[in-house]
């Protein structure tokens, strides 16, 4: 029995803990554990970040058919819910994506996935800001929108003058685009998730 323990123990090594330089420490008291969990919380905001504009992606197509009326009716459904994309998925996310950054050794396997996921986070931010913003003005521009929606949505209406297929194309592959960087985000964030 002896023999058969030791023979297994030559085959199956007990795993060495990472050198010291490798383990991510994202506090002196909480260590890896925190670590861990704020991977997971970072993870869970980049996936919200991601799910509603490839919702938007997934309704391209439907709404491409759409007359003028209907779809500047559609358009103005997402409001107020939808912001709370830009507060979670967004803003949220990125700024967990870059704590997270901040705290992963440079040497670890994790890092460079993190870098990639923190880039993808503020380019899709950044699309948002550059192409799917102006529009939404443009959709909002007849609606009743109060306090913080109202200032949000109020200036830099001059897209009003341009052909409305135009604005939608434009909104909507935006929306394509967001999706498309918060998918590479989230996938290299689940790659540094699982780096030793």
């Amino acid at each position: 029995m002896g023999i058969a323990i030791a023979s297994f123990k030559r085959l199956t090594p007990l795993a060495e803990p990472a050198p010291e330089s490798r383990v991510p420490v994202l506090s002196r008291d909480g260590g890896i554990g925190t670590f861990r969990f704020w991977q997971g919380l970072t993870i869970l905001l980049v996936s919200v970040g991601m799910a509603l504009p490839l919702s938007h992606g997934l309704e391209f197509p439907g709404k491409r058919r759409l007359p003028r009326e209907a779809y500047f009716a559609a358009q103005t459904i997402y409001y107020p819910g939808f912001t709370i994309e830009g507060a979670f998925g967004g803003f949220g996310a990125i700024v967990a994506t870059l704590i997270l950054l901040a705290v992963t050794p440079f040497a670890s396997r994790g890092f460079w996935p993190t870098l990639v996921g923190a880039l993808a986070m503020l380019s899709m931010r950044a699309t948002y800001w550059v192409w799917t913003h102006p529009a939404n003005k443009i959709w909002l521009q007849d609606q009743k929108v109060g306090g913080a929606g109202e200032r949000f949505f109020a200036t830099g209406r001059d897209l009003a003058r341009r052909d409305w297929t135009e604005l939608r194309d434009r909104w909507e592959w935006s929306r394509v685009a967001r999706a498309s960087f918060a998918i590479v985000a989230l996938i290299a964030l689940l790659v540094a998730g699982l780096a030793p």
